[in-house]
């Protein structure tokens, strides 16, 4: 059986046994995921319609029809709508006696409020239910090509940043040296859409920081953190390096940081829960007396979507199974000096966790 057949099946299987007649997938990770199809949310409708005994259909607008047919492994039959068309009525014809009835229906996550409404409005007796917890099982464990896929996308970025790392800083606006590291990834064969995280010295205190026109200067931490797609996995990894010759303090937060990030790791096995292995790496740092300076989760899962389940932190008490894939990314950071963090992606093995990323994780001075 072909994969997106076998993956449709899967879906087929967990909307009989939850009681849903029918599954409503948006472009997104998903649509990729069950047909291979990476087709972009536009107002013009796409919709693949998975009921729950029958083929799936995908309703696309007849402008997009042919790109239908560069799909190698495609399991669905094809509605092509017109211009002047309502595609909303024809997915609901598409859907025959289910939306005619009280029917329920499970929705992406990601389809726009719009044509909720009006999915709503067609169907008045039907219920409709987030599709995630449904979408949510199939994908949390990856399987072996998955994993190969997103150990390929490691292997890239990887190189692409020791590329960076090799090459000059010092004296650098931060964002002509973050547009290098996006062109280093594309030449690995990597995708890139935006320039991601790169904060040097004040900057680096914020997570989620926006790349400026700081020139890089001597004894700043330099955080360098990025996601790029290999054949639609993802790659996403942190590393802090200093411009020139880091300062005893630096130096110091850095070890705790590294320290975490191992244990958590270590950690990392069938059985524990997400939040255990949070807890570890935020354990190491509240010793050493930055609790409060670690302001985000311990990890995100990790696979068509840079965020995706589980997530490492505190709260979460999913079960770790072999083939979840997630980040390990600790940090320290101290708001208009700078900040720390370490990013692998892991994934769980039948023992414990292997590593993705391999670049080596002690503080590194650049020039």
């Amino acid at each position: 059986m072909a994969i997106y057949e076998a993956r449709c099946r899967q879906v087929q299987q967990l909307l009989a046994e939850q009681g849903v007649d029918a599954l409503l997938v948006w472009p997104s990770s998903d649509l990729i995921y069950l047909q291979g199809y990476p087709a972009r949310p536009r107002p013009r409708l796409t919709l693949l319609v998975v009921p729950v005994d029958e083929q799936p259909i995908a309703v696309v607008p007849v402008l997009e029809a042919m790109r239908l047919d560069s799909l190698p492994e495609r399991f669905f039959r094809a509605i092509a709508w017109e211009e002047t068309d309502d595609p909303v009525q024809r997915t609901v014809a598409a859907l025959g006696g289910r939306g005619r009835r009280a029917a329920t229906i499970a929705v992406s996550d990601q389809l726009w409020g719009g044509f909720l409404l009006r999915f709503q409005a067609a169907l008045p007796s039907a219920r409709f239910v987030s599709a995630g917890p449904i979408m949510r099982a199939l994908r949390i464990r990856k399987s072996p090509d998955e994993v190969e896929l997103l150990r390929e996308a490691g292997r890239r970025q990887d190189r692409a940043l020791e590329r960076l790392l090799e090459s000059s800083m010092l004296g650098r606006p931060e964002i002509e040296v973050a547009q290098r590291y996006v062109d280093y990834r594309r030449q690995e064969g990597l995708e890139v859409e935006k320039l991601g995280t790169f904060g040097a010295g004040p900057g680096g205190a914020s997570p989620h920081q926006l790349v400026g026109p700081r020139p890089i200067q001597p004894g700043d931490s330099v955080v360098i953190d990025g996601s790029a797609t290999y054949r639609h996995y993802y790659a996403d990894s942190t590393r802090t390096v200093c411009a020139g010759q880091s300062d005893a303090e630096l130096r110091t937060i850095y070890a705790v940081v590294q320290e975490a990030q191992e244990a958590a790791v270590r950690a990392v096995r069938p059985g524990v829960t997400a939040e255990s292995v949070d807890a570890v790496a935020r354990e190491i740092i509240e010793r050493a007396g930055y609790g409060d300076r670690f302001i985000h989760r311990t990890g995100h899962g990790i696979g068509l979507d840079v965020h995706e389940d589980p997530y490492i932190v505190r709260g979460n008490s999913t079960v770790l199974e072999p083939g979840m894939a997630f980040s390990i990314e600790p940090g320290i950071y101290l708001p208009g000096r700078f900040g720390v963090r370490i990013e692998d992606i892991v994934v769980v093995t039948d023992s414990g966790a292997e590593r993705l990323n391999h670049l080596p994780r002690e503080l590194r001075s650049v020039a």
